[in-house]
């Protein structure tokens, strides 16, 4: 579909005199326009047809952005275009981060600022595990006929092992979290670490977070430890293992997922 034809259908671009529309690079899943009107701009994301299959709510998205926008977490979210799901957010101005730049103890703190700022929220919409997102991921495959890896059963049951230990002892505390914390959803605005695409965001484990963060990009033990003290001052044996073993969980997650 013709991005000119959409933004016709947006109240606050088809009054607008003049429009300049520029293609972001970058997105995996989704289509990201840089929208220049009357002094401001904006950023419409157009999810793909198939995202669905990857258990992406776009209503959920939009709200968990919202929520995040409000303590200048997340770029603010201006429209939702029905009903294909497609998001208009306000341009946040900055710089990424590059990925052997991200793991400094000071880069880790700053993003461990903004993560505990939205974990501290009261609620979002929506739930994510992923041990369940793992399951359906293979269900989904299977259903499409795409032959698996020869282990994925075994990684599958090693995955429920993982969920038993993990909450036999301590039930799940849920928290609102991201789920997807990919060197590309990190701008540095000049002021703190802003966190973009929040299409897996909902109520979770804070260690998913934590753990996802972490092997996204190749921390060692030593820029673990700086994250887990960064984020509970005295972290314990619990949970540097809580952290490890969702590390483990967010491979399995991407493996899944591709």
């Amino acid at each position: 579909m013709e991005v000119q034809t959409i933004l016709q259908r947006i109240p606050q671009f088809a009054s607008a005199k003049a429009i300049e529309v520029k293609e972001l690079t970058g997105g995996i899943t989704n289509k990201n326009y840089k929208i220049t009107t009357d002094g401001d701009s904006f950023v419409l994301r157009m999810g793909g047809n198939e995202t669905k299959h990857l258990g992406i709510d776009r209503k959920i998205e939009y709200e968990c952005s919202r929520l995040a926008s409000q303590i200048g977490i997340a770029p603010e979210p201006t429209f939702f275009l029905e009903p294909e799901g497609y998001i208009v957010a306000r341009f946040i101005s900055g710089k990424g981060i590059p990925a052997e730049e991200i793991g400094t103890e000071e880069n880790i703190k700053r993003v461990l600022e903004s993560m505990k700022a939205y974990h501290a929220l009261e609620k979002f919409p929506g739930f994510f595990s992923p041990f369940r997102v793992a399951e359906e991921y293979a269900r989904t495959a299977r259903s499409f006929n795409v032959q698996l890896p020869p282990k994925t059963d075994w990684y599958l049951e090693k995955s429920s092992e993982i969920e038993k230990a993990l909450y036999t002892r301590e039930p799940l505390q849920l928290r609102p979290c991201h789920n997807d914390l990919l060197n590309g959803n990190f701008i540095d605005d000049g002021t703190r670490i802003r966190i973009l695409d929040w299409e897996y965001a909902g109520m979770g484990d804070i260690f998913f977070d934590l753990g996802n963060f972490a092997i996204q990009h190749e921390f060692n033990d030593e820029q673990d430890e700086i994250l887990l003290t960064a984020y509970f001052g005295q972290p314990t044996v619990s949970q540097r293992a809580h952290q490890k073993l969702m590390k483990i969980m967010s491979d399995l997650r991407e493996a899944m997922w591709a």
